[in-house]
């Protein structure tokens, strides 16, 4: 870790970040956490850098790259093939303000791997090595890295570990499938504890933490730093505060219901704020609605999804959760 840099937490707490997710965690999804759960970090979806001598960045990725929001530190994620192109957003999102800087060497999908980044770039150490100093050289802030265990095996993020301490990578997040697995399988967070053990950055432990026991369970058998939550935190946001001990590990399905209508209510309401035509806000709530895991709502999940417009959403979620569910 760079010695003059402040990690995006309080030293000697155990970190809990939301992670970016692509389509999910935009300024409107992020200040909803933030106001109802506070996570210690927060990323952007990533931002993709273009090949560009005008903008490489777009303009809506410029407002989500200035919209921090309540105090709770904001990390940029990045993601590219160009060298010099990744470099100029990096000077970029640092004059908008971005003080937290995250490489993307995880996507797992082929738009983004066939060109040699996010995922892809985990099979070439020669040329991601340059690219990792230069990046060091101008980001002023922290500067992470959110990997997979390799592109094809765990071997692979392990023999990248030195190069990472060599550029000053001030943390790592690490997900515990290789690119090729997607999201097939389960995360082998014995990976994760392997890459704790041959390394002095702090590592922060993503994929497959759902519930009150993945998180202290992973965090025991690990001894990483701190938690990403992604899927288990857009199912469940109260995740945050049961992991801390705020709020039951456990609930009842009646208390389910009324935080899952609570949660979809609010969201659809910021999202109105936020997308142009109900089109692309339904759109957006089903993208949400996707990752909501509820085998005793699973009826309420297939009527919302199937809503055509917002105003027949937001009756079905009224009906089904604040009128019609205790008999379910």
């Amino acid at each position: 870790m760079s010695a003059s840099v402040e990690l995006p937490w309080q030293p000697g707490s155990v970190p809990l970040m939301l992670a970016p997710m692509q389509g999910l965690t935009n300024r409107a999804l992020r200040s909803l956490f933030i106001e109802r759960v506070r996570p210690d970090v927060v990323f952007t979806e990533f931002v993709r850098v273009k090949v560009s001598a005008r903008k490489n960045i777009s303009g809506n990725d410029r407002q989500e790259v200035a919209h921090a929001i309540g105090n709770v530190p904001l990390v940029v994620q990045l993601i590219g093939s160009d060298s010099a192109a990744l470099l100029a957003a990096a000077v970029t999102v640092q004059e908008l303000g971005a003080a937290h800087l995250n490489i993307n060497l995880g996507c797992p999908y082929g738009r983004m791997t066939g060109n040699a980044c996010g995922g892809g770039m985990l099979r070439d150490p020669q040329r991601l090595a340059p690219i990792l100093h230069e990046l060091r050289a101008v980001i002023h802030g922290t500067f992470s890295v959110k990997a997979r265990a390799g592109f094809t095996a765990p071997s692979e993020l392990l023999a990248l570990l030195p190069l990472f301490e060599e550029c000053g990578v001030d943390f790592l997040i690490v997900h515990p499938r290789t690119v090729q697995q997607r999201y097939a399988g389960q995360a082998d967070h014995r990976i994760t504890a392997e890459v704790v053990r041959r390394t002095s950055i702090p590592v922060i432990a993503n994929g497959d933490i759902f519930t009150v026991a993945d998180g202290h369970r992973v965090l025991r058998e690990t001894k990483v730093a701190g938690l990403m939550l992604g899927r288990g935190a857009i199912n469940d946001p109260m995740l945050f505060e049961r992991l801390r001990g705020n709020e039951p590990a456990e609930i009842s399905a009646a208390t389910r219901r009324l935080e899952l209508h609570d949660y979809l209510r609010a969201l659809l309401d910021r999202y109105r704020g936020l997308f142009c035509g109900e089109q692309q806000v339904l759109c957006k709530m089903k993208e949400v609605l996707s990752h909501i895991r509820e085998s005793k709502t699973e009826r309420v999940m297939r009527q919302l999804l199937r809503s055509r417009n917002c105003a027949q959403f937001s009756e079905r979620l009224e009906n089904f959760f604040c009128d019609g569910c205790e008999g379910e």
